[in-house]
Formats: structure tokens, sequence, C-alpha cells
């Protein structure tokens, strides 16, 4: 198989050939061992006397002790850190080829009254078809490894058979075809279920192809849908791609998922993701590619790292208002602002270069857009959720980002939302109370300037917030008594949590998948 298709050529493929080969080995590793000290103490059942001589050390014996030695030193070489897949190879190929010598040896040293060719075929047709079973591999491969293990099984029995002193038995030629054909037979079952299994991983394989991409993992869902970190068959830049589910598919939820890519690739803000491609499989599957954005969000930072510095939360709201005055400035509306949907990485040798992703909820002042969003429904996350979302979601404009905007911030000061509880208890607080002042909620004092703005920023009545995104970008950079982050500040700060972003990489916390709110009018309390 070409290096494209073979099933461990992927660093995904390779992890699965590792877990593989330490399950195999392991599995044959205890039923060895249990097999042994069976035969053992059967022994010691028929024949009591036989505890005088202590563990059996006969010739056959020594053979099965062998291979059990053979099968803990592949585990131990698969079951800890990462091997490269060519290694894997070679101690499987090995490791199964000398395993197979070994229970050669256990079983032709035994008397011809055991029928050692029989028993050796035996162990070898159970250790080939679990083989083929467990370890993906391509037929070919399969058949070459199953030629080679069984291959002394005729030589061996014919010698064994023209040895024995035994005019009743048949001719060693008959023992030696006898074992030749289930040899035969056990690589041909063997292969044909390795190429099953490969068979069948292949279609997976392919069913996870996606035009050009193939999907590696999935690495969060959004409001519209699944992101997949993606492979491109010919390019090497990293890829994300977003699919809308097959039962999301519908008229409505197609021309919403659409338009987020539509008025996303309108969007040039180095601070908003960047949309590389666009397409629908022969099946219908919709998705979409983007960059692949390797940091970590803010809502897991937050939960793992603390409360965010005041000059800090200055620079990131920064990147952020940048992102969406522009999205205003084209008359599109994110509706799900909040910091899981803001993901800090370095890029261009910038650390905490922010990105805002996620536009699935996005709406556009114009009446084509608009009409696309039921009037009786919630959209949004009750966190982060202008109260004017709650009253009248149908009149959510940018300051209603703004407010979003403001909630994060208060979250990045303090580590604590707005407002929390249920999502009943959350879109009440928003109808009637007056957020707490972060220094209060947080329990030291932060730059009045700071704290001020971000009242404003939430106050339940539009008009009282900054006029648009843009003032609130100045008021920010006009927060005299805040601490400037610099540069060196967030290059010392990615250096010293680097595992911290990478454990963020494939864990995700409560805050981080807060669902995005979709509920009827009725569903709103009491105003």
């Amino acid at each position: 198989a070409t290096a494209s298709s073979s099933p461990w050529s992927s660093e995904e493929g390779r992890e699965f050939l590792q877990e593989r080969l330490a399950r195999f080995s392991r599995f044959i590793f205890f039923v060895a061992t249990a097999f042994f000290f069976g035969v053992w103490l059967t022994q010691l059942a028929w024949d009591p006397s036989a505890l005088d001589h202590g563990f059996p050390i006969r010739t056959s014996a020594l053979f099965h002790l062998a291979g059990i030695s053979i099968v803990f030193a592949m585990w131990m070489l698969t079951r800890g850190p990462a091997v490269r897949a060519e290694r894997l190879r070679v101690i499987e190929s090995l490791g199964v080829f000398f395993l197979s010598l070994a229970m050669l040896g256990r079983a032709f040293t035994l008397s011809t009254a055991f029928r050692p060719d029989s028993l050796a075929m035996l162990s070898l047709f159970a250790l080939l078809l679990y083989r083929a079973a467990v370890i993906p591999s391509e037929p070919a491969r399969t058949a070459r490894i199953g030629i080679t293990c069984v291959a002394l099984v005729p030589i061996l029995s014919f010698i064994v058979y023209s040895r024995a002193a035994r005019p009743d038995l048949p001719s060693p030629w008959f023992f030696a075809a006898f074992s030749l054909l289930f040899a035969v037979l056990a690589v041909v079952l063997s292969t044909t279920t390795s190429s099953i299994i490969y068979g069948l991983r292949q279609t997976v394989r392919e069913a996870r192809k996606l035009g050009p991409y193939t999907l590696v993992e999935k690495i969060g869902a959004g409001g519209m849908g699944a992101v997949y970190r993606a492979q491109h068959a010919l390019l090497r830049r990293p890829t994300a791609v977003k699919i809308l589910p097959p039962e999301r598919a519908g008229e409505m939820d197609l021309a919403r998922f659409e338009r987020e890519v539509q008025m996303t690739a309108l969007l040039t803000s180095p601070h908003t993701v960047s949309i590389y491609d666009y397409g629908k499989t022969p099946d219908g599957v919709f998705y979409y590619a983007m960059e692949f954005l390797d940091g970590i969000d803010l809502n897991e930072l937050v939960q793992r790292d603390g409360p965010m510095p005041p000059g800090r939360v200055v620079h990131v709201l920064r990147q952020v208002s940048e992102a969406l005055a522009e999205a205003h400035r084209s008359g599109l509306i994110h509706r799900d602002v909040k910091p899981a949907n803001i993901l800090l990485s370095e890029r261009g040798g910038r650390p905490d270069f922010a990105k805002v992703l996620d536009f699935g909820l996005v709406k556009s002042v114009s009446s084509t857009s608009a009409a696309m969003t039921a009037d009786n429904v919630l959209l949004g996350t009750p966190y982060y959720m202008a109260p004017e979302a709650v009253r009248s979601p149908e009149q959510v404009d940018a300051r209603s980002d703004l407010y979003s905007l403001g909630a994060t911030g208060y979250f990045l000061l303090t580590g604590k939302a707005v407002f929390e509880g249920t999502s009943a208890d959350i879109l009440a607080s928003l109808l009637r109370d007056r957020p707490q002042p972060p220094s209060k909620r947080l329990g030291r004092p932060i730059p009045a300037s700071l704290e001020t703005l971000l009242l404003q920023t939430l106050s339940k009545d539009p008009d009282q917030r900054p006029e648009s995104m843009e003032a609130f970008a100045a008021a920010l950079a006009s927060c005299q008594d805040v601490t400037p982050w610099s540069e060196a500040d967030a290059a010392a700060w990615w250096k010293s949590r680097l595992s911290l972003v990478r454990s963020a990489r494939t864990d995700s916390s409560d805050m981080a998948t807060a669902p995005t709110l979709s509920v009827g009018r009725e569903a709103r309390p009491a105003k």
C-alpha cells in the first residue's frame, strides 16, 4: 500500500497501531502465562509426586517461557511513549515470527503421542487469526507474515514422524501433507480476516474525507456544527473543517450555515478566523475549511490559570473589538461572543494573538438574512447574552455584541460570569439585576477606568453602552491606570504555560462547552 493509504501513515494511524500492538501482546502474555501454570497444575493434580521436581523444566516448558518472554518484551516496547511507525512494524513482524518459533518448539519437543503437528497448527492458527483481527495490516503483509510463521510446520512434521519408531503411524509424508493443508488454510483465513478488517478501516477513513480534506480528530463544536482538525491531500497547511450535521441539513439550517461561511469569508481582520474553502460531498454533507488555530480559548485559559491581569484583559479585548468592529461595519452581528469563541495563539511570532471564532449565529442587518432567524427564538449563550436578546431578540444589534464582549471581559477579570445559576436564573437576572462590580466580586481593587468601562458596557439599556465597537476600543486604549501587557509579558507567559496550552488541546471544561441557547419565547422569565 502507498504511504497515503497505509493504516499507520498518519499520526493517528501510528497511535492506533501502537495501541493495538500493546493490546495484542498483553493479551497473549496473560493467556500464555495462565496456560503455562494451568498445564503445570494439571500435571500436579494427575501426579502429585511431580511437586518434588518443582516447576517444569522440560525443553517444551523452556520454549513456552521463551514465548512468554517475547510477548512481554513486545508489550513493554509498545505500552510507553510514542514509537515510530517503522519501529512498530519491525517489533510486530519480528515478535510474531519469534513467537511462532517458540510455539513450534513448544509443540515439536513433545512426544508424537501428543500429535505435535496438530498442537503446532492449532497454536499458530489462533495466533495468526488473533493478529489479523486486532492489528490493522494490509492483506499482503498478513499473508507474508503468515507464510513465514507456518513454513516450518510441514518440514518439522516430516522430520519428527520420520524419527518416530512406531509402525502403526502413517507415512511421514501424510503428516507433512496434513500440516501443509492446515498451514495454507491458516494463511488464507488470516489474510481474509485481515482484508475484511483493513477494508472496513479504509472505508471509515474514506468516509472521513470531505473533498480534498481528511478528518483527523474532533476538536470542538459550535452553534452550527462540529469542528475537526483535518489534513489537505496536497497542502501541508494545518486546517480545521466545520461540518453541518446531516440531521441539521434542513432548509433553514443550511441557509444559516451557508450564510456563516459567506459572511465570515468577507471579513479580513487578522483577528477573525480565515476561511479557506467551502463545499458539499456527493452524499450531501456540507462543510467549510478554515485556518487551524493551535492555542487555547479564553474560557479554558481562565478555568485552568485563574483570572487574567487587567493589562492582559485590555490587550485581548482590543484585538477582539477590532475583529467585531469590522464585522459591524459590514453589517454583521456575531451574537455569540463569549470566552470559548475567542482563542489565543502564537501567530507570526506574536504571542497572545486573539482570534474570534464561530460566526454560526451571525446576523445581517439586511432583511434577507434577518428573515432566516425566527423572531420567537432566543439565540446565544446565557452567560454572555445581552438583556435585549431576552426581551426582543429581533432587535439585537451591534450593541448586543458590545454587552457580550463586556461580559467576556468581566469573566476574564474575575473568573466568574456576570450572572450564574440555571439558564432560567441567568435570563431572569439579565432583566432585573445590576452586575456586581468586578472589584467586589474579585475581592481586590482593579483599575477604576477599566471597571467603569465594563460596567457601562453591561448596561441593560443599549443606549447607555459605548456607541460602537470602535468607541469601546478607544476607551480601552485610554485606560491610563491599567499597567500595559507587553509583548515580553506575553512571551514569558507562553513560555511558562506551554504545558497548559498543550493540555487544553485535548480537554474541555464545563463552561467551554456551555451550549448555545435556542429556546422559544415562552421559555423566557417574566418581565
